[in-house]
């Protein structure tokens, strides 16, 4: 355990941060499997625009790189044009 005072509330910072992260890696996830799982064209167009918004805020906020936020978009994109079909 930290014995300096800066080092206790980093240790506190960072396990706050942690559960913050986890919980929205958590949403995207989910997110993203539901856009894959979606068989109606209207079921994957609303996952799609949910799962969009998730992925460019992790990529803002550095929870996934940007490229990767990018790269995963287009590949639902993708997914969910197949469902129309």
């Amino acid at each position: 355990m930290p014995r300096i005072q800066s080092a206790k509330k980093r240790l506190r910072q960072s396990i706050a941060a942690a559960e913050r992260n986890r919980a929205q890696r958590s949403k995207l996830r989910n997110a993203v499997k539901k856009v894959r799982a979606a068989t109606t064209p209207a079921e994957a167009k609303e996952a799609y625009a949910a799962a969009a918004q998730l992925l460019d805020r992790a990529g803002r906020k550095n929870l996934i790189h940007r490229n990767t936020a990018s790269r995963m978009k287009s590949r639902l994109a993708k997914a969910a044009a197949a469902a129309k079909k």
